[in-house]
């Protein structure tokens, strides 16, 4: 049976994305109060979302514990389909390097290396992630409130793919996002986390345990290559990461 104060956190939040009705916090008899806890509130919030699509993961440093939290399939769109989100407040975006699984990386006895993960991987993207907190400032509320609430995660645009072939390195890759036609960022080697390889390594042991592994199609974003950048719809956003082909689409 599941924790009455999980499915209490993620009900709220689920209201919250729904509604788009911002919240201050969660309830304190509700707020997760472990890693365990926010990741349950997550697993819970998946039952409402719908299948999983993907995976954020991120760590703020090369060697920094990742975490992660799971995109929705709903959430996870072309450039062609764009973005609608009706309304005009601003939203936050993060140009970012993703990868599409080849193959599945099921639970298994030992974990996953870095060059196991590197080698389930079928293409390479540029993506737009949409950041939309549940909170009305998210950077004042307890980190484990803002993992709960899927780390911000309002959805993800993902561009064309190049097949995987030589390594990613993101310490070398120049990412850019243009706002309706203005350059808003302009960064190089940005993605604090390092090693790619070793956050899907990462990702794939833990989803192991929450999902039994992640699955061939899904689509993994590795964290901001780009800064935040602020924009209020409607509005045409384009990021551009490296050789990698570039992502265009309306946020309306």
């Amino acid at each position: 049976m599941i924790d009455p104060r999980i499915e209490q956190a993620a009900e709220i939040l689920g209201e919250a994305r729904g509604s788009r009705q911002k919240i201050a916090c969660l309830p304190q008899d509700c707020r997760p109060r472990s890693l365990e806890e926010a990741y349950a509130i997550q697993d819970a919030a998946c039952a409402r979302l719908g299948a999983v699509g993907g995976w954020k993961v991120g760590a703020k440093s090369p060697t920094g514990d990742p975490s992660c939290a799971p995109i929705a399939a709903d959430l996870i769109v072309t450039p062609e389909q764009g973005l609608a989100f009706g309304s005009h407040h601003p939203v936050e975006l993060e140009g970012e390097i993703a990868f599409v699984l080849a193959r599945d990386l099921p639970e298994r006895s030992s974990p996953y290396t870095a060059d196991e993960a590197a080698a389930a991987i079928a293409s390479v993207h540029t993506a737009i992630e949409v950041l939309d907190s549940r909170f009305i400032d998210r950077r004042s509320v307890d980190q484990l409130c803002v993992l709960a609430d899927m780390l911000s995660n309002a959805a993800l645009v993902v561009g064309k793919g190049q097949p995987a072939g030589r390594r990613v390195d993101s310490a070398v890759e120049r990412a850019q996002v243009f706002v309706s036609g203005e350059i808003a960022a302009d960064m190089v080697g940005a993605n604090p986390a390092g090693d790619l390889y070793r956050l899907l390594a990462w990702l794939a042991n833990h989803a192991a345990t929450r999902f039994g592994g992640l699955r061939a199609g899904q689509v993994v974003t590795t964290g901001t290559c780009s800064g935040v950048v602020s924009a209020s719809p409607p509005v045409r956003v384009l990021a551009r990461i490296g050789q990698f082909d570039e992502v265009a689409t309306w946020i309306r």
